[in-house]
């Protein structure tokens, strides 16, 4: 052992990440960090932490992958960049850990503050913005995903537990402080996995009418995460995850826009990722360019109401169709598409001649659905009605005929131009890079808290350290490089 004088400010070279976050974060408004904040200098009781040096540790961690609380607590005792943000100083992990999911809604200004910062660089124009979902694995393992029947056996041993930490007997143990800590770890179980029971009711509730009850994949809940729901990934096989919704900017790559959900659907998360860019930035975005999970009519409508211009690939559906076709018993030459249209009479006629009148449309959004129906009578008296309808029993052979909204028209024909190829194409180097940064640079792999109004908060971190990060590598490095020749 020696003792040794240290210079703090030596610890870390001139151009280093942690200055620039220390920088970036003390030019900032953190009013909303400093109010919860209840010791007053000169009063008994601990000095709380500046939330300038706990935003900044937390930003520059995750920039190094590192998002766990325990492993920066041990790094800030003898690696440079932590001891020079702490100024040599110890935090507890308890500490990190607390402040990283306590103060959603200061985090939440704190991004938007970031983004006025970064457009006024003009690294953010939203001329073109893309959106694209991620799927982030949730803290829970696979063997906690049970079923009903098993989650309800896990609550009544739970209960039991309780119950017998509750009785007289139980205080008068020769530790009675252990047995306290043993008794709130019981209950908090017992509201954990009274918590999945509720959530596996909520999953029973949001199936179709037309569910397959008999498939494999059992229904249940995560007793860990009850809150996680499970998702298929595109490199493996399905897992208790979270939907990650990011949307970026595309003239610098910055990210104006992140949400976390528990539905795997990515359509419906469109509307509001436009709304919270507006939120954030006080305008929306010109173009949003988007995959083929977004697109649907419904935000087709929507994006143009607000006067967004829309591109997105359409899913091909024409597979789909002769597949279903195919199980309904309608072979080939009996397709709509071997039905003849007569203008003048507004009727159908079949390849047999029989015809084929409308009925009374039905509207759908951003689509007129008008069914063409035969008379059952002639088609039960048809030759060829193994061919064309012979799993329709009570009523004729029927096909649809779909009027579209001008608006999608338009935005299939605007998807199909050059300038929409040329947005689908940039929109996966931009957003597919992102989601890679996230993962791969980040470490969101798999989330590191519990339950989803956690998971958001900590999506939010990695987000804001991204674009952090991008303010770093594209305004302040430059301009620190530039200062030395300007002075020369």
């Amino acid at each position: 052992m020696c003792w040794h004088v240290v210079d703090v400010e030596r610890l870390v070279e001139d151009d280093p990440p942690a200055r620039a976050v220390w920088e970036l974060i003390g030019g900032l408004d953190l009013t909303r960090f400093l109010s919860p904040i209840g010791s007053i200098n000169g009063q008994a009781g601990r000095p709380a932490f500046d939330p300038q040096l706990l935003i900044s540790v937390w930003l520059y961690a995750y920039s190094r992958g590192i998002s766990s609380a325990r492993e920066i607590a041990r790094r800030c005792e003898y690696e440079p960049a932590f001891q020079w943000l702490t100024g040599l100083g110890v935090i507890n992990h308890h500490t990190l850990s607390d402040f990283r999911i306590e103060h959603r809604e200061a985090l939440d200004e704190l991004f938007t503050q970031v983004l006025a910062v970064l457009s006024a660089e003009s690294l953010i124009t939203l001329e073109r913005v893309m959106h694209d979902g991620t799927k982030i694995y949730a803290n829970a393992g696979k063997s906690s995903f049970c079923t009903k029947k098993r989650i309800e056996a896990h609550l009544k041993i739970a209960r039991e537990h309780v119950a017998r930490m509750e009785q007289p007997e139980a205080a008068e143990l020769p530790e009675p402080r252990r047995a306290k800590v043993r008794e709130r770890v019981h209950r908090e179980r017992e509201q954990r996995v009274a918590h999945a029971l509720s959530e596996y009711e909520k999953i029973e509730r949001a199936k179709r009418p037309g569910y397959n009850r008999t498939s494999k994949q059992q229904t249940g809940a995560s007793i860990s995460d009850p809150e996680a729901r499970i998702m298929r990934h595109s490199s493996a096989p399905c897992a208790l995850s979270y939907n990650v919704q990011v949307s970026t900017d595309a003239a610098a790559g910055i990210v104006v826009g992140i949400d976390a959900s528990q539905t795997v659907p990515d359509y419906e998360h469109l509307v509001p990722a436009v709304k919270q860019i507006e939120e954030r930035l006080g305008k929306r975005p010109r173009q949003m360019v988007v995959d083929a999970g977004y697109t649907s009519r419904e935000n087709v409508l929507a994006l143009h109401q607000y006067g967004v211009t829309m591109f997105g690939r359409s899913v091909q559906a024409d597979g789909r169709v002769r597949q279903r076709f195919a199980r309904c018993g309608v072979t080939d030459g009996f397709l709509p598409d071997d039905f003849h249209f007569d203008s003048r009479s507004d009727t159908f006629l079949c390849p047999e001649g029989k015809v084929l009148r409308p009925r009374v449309p039905t509207e759908r959004p951003g689509r007129t659905m008008i069914r063409y129906q035969a008379s059952i009578t002639d088609c039960k008296v048809c030759a060829q009605r193994t061919k064309c309808c012979s799993g329709n029993t009570r009523y004729g052979r029927s096909i649809v005929v779909t009027k579209e909204n001008p608006v999608v028209t338009a935005f299939r024909a605007r998807t199909a131009s050059a300038e929409g190829e040329a947005a689908l194409k940039q929109r996966s180097v931009v957003a597919e890079f992102v989601n890679a940064w996230l993962k791969e640079k980040l470490g969101l792999r798999r989330f590191h808290v519990r339950g989803l109004a956690k998971i958001r908060t900590e999506a939010m971190w990695a987000a804001l350290t991204y674009n952090v990060q991008q303010w770093i590598r594209l305004r302040w490095r430059p301009l620190r490089l530039a200062i030395p020749l300007a002075t020369a």
